[in-house]
């Protein structure tokens, strides 16, 4: 076979490539990364998708910053609400960095050319969004800085068209299944690189890399009704996991309210931003029973709350009384076409449905994962709780910083990967032009070989598709927006049934090039993996916060659980009890005190 990458060394099969920074993911993190790396060290950004298809441009409404265009804001009032919003799991210090640099995280989009909705007199349009107020909770206030309600989409064509001008080294559709580690001397993990799978032939290439940045994305695919595209498989999280490295949080999993009802498919937050109203099935404004200081801009994990609560209590709507309505019809054609385009046609297309004349039936739908890689504020990942893994980096929804703590508020996310994903790329630059390669290991694709070869090859009578759907249709009935330490214990052992039923799957297309068949095969193995951390932690925080609701323990309990959950990998994961090869532990919330040494945000009871 001759070497098609005449930068690459072919040996054994494998391509080998060298740089000093490899990219994960070709999202707004990941590219906003390497917009950052690429001038400055030889990058490459590897990407199971082609860059502009992916997930980032997915996001609608908008990207949250103090600009105080519209109305009068400050960093600190930002700040505050992320916090709040949070329900007190946010680090307070990467709370303080967001709202600080979301600022300057705003102009560098404008300046790359994003073409942003304007103001009468030309600056940055700014809308209302959930969670977000003036003066410390008093009033909804306009931060949210949009492009109509394709903000994630311009945001990823703008961060693409600028990786371009800068002739930034992407291999596109390139699945990276491995993370290359070896120890030092003092048994400490080093990152040698990465292994990915060239989706169009089928051929194996090792990445050898100083820095190594994940940007890989969520992981909202273990459940059924996600507005998260097919590919959201939690691919880069699992993949750390297996490395034995931890991740925090992994039980906060945020369901956004408005998610078309039976679908999921999402209906940005920006159309009650532009004044869009839920009602009940008699058409009352619910909302303002639960949140009567900002109604149905309260942040997410209430209102998706309240919304189940209508339903469950018999005020649903629909032949079944199984959703709620967004109302946007006195919103008018103009403000629908104009501010809303998307949306407007999503609801025509997929429920024929007009918002201009008739409200949208809504449900909520499995969103964003909060919790991730955990990282300090430089991106840099943590091996546990104070140790950082060398030359390892994550940024955006694969990662946990935490600034979203229990639950994110809307616009934070598109701010995240950029604020984020700049600090990654910058470190992972800085810290690759001091380090060396580390040496790799006699034969690194060897692991990534071997579970591809046994899935190709496999004669089992199990079925990818079975499986997955039994996986979703089961996170969607038992660890959605109520759980319980039933419903809890009830899903972890069908994801152990589904494990055992796993190793005995096989797929139809034995084939190497473009074999997708494959591709699902490796993708289920990661949301496996990933439900059941998802399961055993949220089954382990008994107390209600954010986005993690238990019924059985309603209240907040800061005195037991003001705190990150930090979940290891300790044994072998095929083991029966999770007790046995999944280790907890817990790592306290970092709270930023005054000049008096006081709380600057101390945690109060969440009212709005």
């Amino acid at each position: 076979m001759t070497n098609k990458y005449p930068d690459a060394e072919f040996k054994d099969g494998v391509y080998y490539h060298q740089h000093d920074v490899v990219i994960v993911g070709a999202g707004g993190a990941g590219m906003r990364a390497a917009i950052e790396a690429g001038p400055h060290a030889k990058t490459a950004v590897v990407t199971k998708l082609y860059p502009t298809r992916s997930h980032t441009g997915a996001a609608q409404g908008g990207m949250a910053a103090a600009l105080a265009n519209v109305e009068e804001d400050s960093w600190e009032w930002h700040t505050f609400d992320t916090i709040k919003g949070g329900d007190y799991l946010v680090d307070q210090d990467a709370a303080e960095i967001l709202a600080k640099e979301a600022i300057d995280a705003v102009i560098d989009l404008e300046n790359m050319g994003l073409p942003f909705n304007r103001t009468p007199d030309g600056k940055i349009d700014q809308r209302r969004f959930g969670g977000h107020t003036r003066e410390h909770g008093k009033a909804p206030v306009r931060r949210a800085c949009y492009a109509a309600d394709r903000t994630g989409h311009m945001i990823l064509q703008t961060l693409y068209q600028n990786c371009v001008k800068l002739g930034i080294n992407f291999f596109n559709e390139f699945y990276a299944l491995d993370l290359v580690t070896t120890k030092d001397e003092n048994g400490k993990t080093r990152v040698a690189g990465i292994v990915a799978l060239e989706l169009a032939t089928g051929d194996l290439h090792v990445f050898q890399a100083k820095s190594v940045v994940f940007a890989s994305g969520g992981f909202g695919k273990m459940f059924k009704t996600t507005s998260n595209a097919h590919t959201l498989t939690g691919d880069g999280v699992g993949i750390v996991w297996r490395k034995g490295l931890p991740l925090e949080d992994i039980e906060f999993f945020q369901f956004h309210p408005t998610g078309l009802a039976g679908l999921g498919i999402l209906l940005t937050e920006g159309a009650r931003g532009e004044g869009a109203i839920l009602r009940n099935a008699s058409g009352e404004r619910f909302m303002e029973r639960y949140a009567p200081t900002i109604k149905d801009l309260a942040p997410r994990d209430i209102v998706a709350r309240s919304m189940v609560k209508e339903v469950l209590e018999g005020r649903g709507a629909g032949p079944n009384k199984d959703y709620v309505y967004l109302d946007c019809t006195h919103l008018g054609a103009e403000v629908l076409e104009t501010k809303l385009p998307d949306i407007t046609e999503f609801a025509r297309t997929y429920l024929g449905v007009d918002p201009v004349v008739e409200p949208v039936p809504v449900m909520p739908t499995a969103h964003y994962a909060m919790g991730g890689i955990p990282t300090n504020n430089e991106g840099e990942v943590l091996a546990n709780n104070d140790e950082i893994v060398p030359g390892l980096y994550a940024a955006g929804e694969c990662a946990c910083v935490s600034v979203h703590g229990s639950n994110r508020l809307g616009t934070n996310s598109l701010l995240d990967i950029n604020v984020f994903g700049k600090r990654s790329g910058r470190n992972a630059v800085a810290y690759a032009k001091t380090a060396d390669f580390v040496p790799l290991p006699a034969d690194p694709a060897k692991e990534v070989r071997d579970m591809v070869e046994r899935l190709r090859n496999s004669n089992g009578t199990e079925r990818i598709a079975d499986i997955r759907r039994t996986l979703q249709e089961e996170m969607d009935k038992n660890a959605q927006v109520f759980r319980t330490e039933e419903t809890l214990t009830n899903v972890m052992g069908t994801i152990h049934e589904l494990r055992q039923r796993y190793m005995n799957v096989s797929i139809d297309d034995k084939g190497k090039r473009f074999n997708t068949d494959l591709l699902e095969a490796i993708e289920l193995g990661f949301l496996l993996d990933l439900a059941e951390i998802v399961a055993y932690a949220a089954r382990n925080r008994k107390e209600s916060r954010g986005g993690h609701m238990r019924e059985d323990y309603p209240d907040r309990d800061d005195a037991n659980y003001m705190k990150h959950t930090m979940a290891y990998l300790t044994g072998d994961p095929h083991s029966p009890n999770p007790e046995d090869h999944i280790t907890l532990d817990w790592k306290p919330v970092v709270f930023v005190k005054n000049d008096e040494g006081e709380l600057r945000y101390p945690p109060k009871e969440r009212k709005y």
